[in-house]
């Protein structure tokens, strides 16, 4: 089975707009929402109005920029922006000091979530990753049992030894923990017919997720293409909560 996510729904208006096309269009199974956002509250609305399933798209690296939220949230997740941002290896750090601002960040996330979509999430994955970070692992922060994105999946020689020794370790932790689909592919990454037939054919024996970003024009085109529709009309689509 292939998941098809739409990352960042909710995000402004592009983004959710052209997620609920591709969405009506079949080219995509699922979405994960961001909250505290610019377009946060109509994506919610449309995405129940039309049946999309979603995920929460936890948000510590780009600033909140919806209406009415509370300066103590802005003000902790802020300590986390900064933190995370300062460098591509921060988030593999644990920082002790920010310990309650991961705790009251993702919390504030999570209910909002559910206060918007009269639900729990589907599944859970991070803008940039940063569901992945080592302040959420190490703290536990997401429930266990929940159904929560991998890392990505890359063969032998795509990456350093250490940074895919790095990744099968955070992947057996969320194994432990949560339930995860089986292999999972950037979209951006794979867009050749060569690269999107072979990842169709990995998803007749195993669950593959493939991250899509809709608002951006040439992952939106091509997810919008005849080309493409016809590849993923090969194999068994679904979404989290088929799992």
């Amino acid at each position: 089975m292939i998941i098809i996510n739409a990352d960042d729904l909710g995000r402004n208006k592009i983004s959710t707009d052209n997620s609920l096309i591709c969405f009506k269009n079949n080219r995509i199974t699922s979405a994960s929402a961001m909250v505290f956002m610019a377009d946060s509250q109509r994506a919610a609305e449309l995405a129940l109005e039309n049946g999309l399933n979603t995920g929460l798209h936890l948000n510590f690296t780009l600033k909140f920029d919806g209406d009415s939220i509370s300066s103590k949230l802005l003000e902790r997740q802020q300590c986390i922006v900064s933190f995370l941002r300062r460098s591509k290896y921060r988030p593999i750090f644990y920082n002790p000091f920010l310990k309650r601002d991961f705790e009251y960040v993702y919390n504030a996330q999570y209910e909002d979530y559910v206060r918007l979509y009269n639900k729990i999430p589907s599944h859970i994955d991070g803008h940039h990753h940063m569901h992945l970070c080592t302040n959420m692992i190490i703290d536990r922060l997401i429930s266990e049992g929940s159904k929560v994105r991998r890392s990505f999946t890359f063969s032998a020689g795509e990456k350093m030894f250490l940074n895919r020794f790095y990744r099968n370790i955070v992947d057996s932790l969320l194994k432990s923990r949560y339930t995860c689909t089986d292999l999972f592919f950037s979209f951006s990454q794979n867009q050749s017919t060569e690269r999107l037939l072979y990842i169709v054919m990995l998803a007749k024996y195993q669950i593959v997720e493939v991250m899509v970003h809709p608002e951006r024009k040439k992952e939106f085109e091509c997810l919008m293409s005849n080309e493409y529709f016809n590849l993923i009309s090969l194999v068994q689509t679904g979404n989290y909560g088929m799992l």
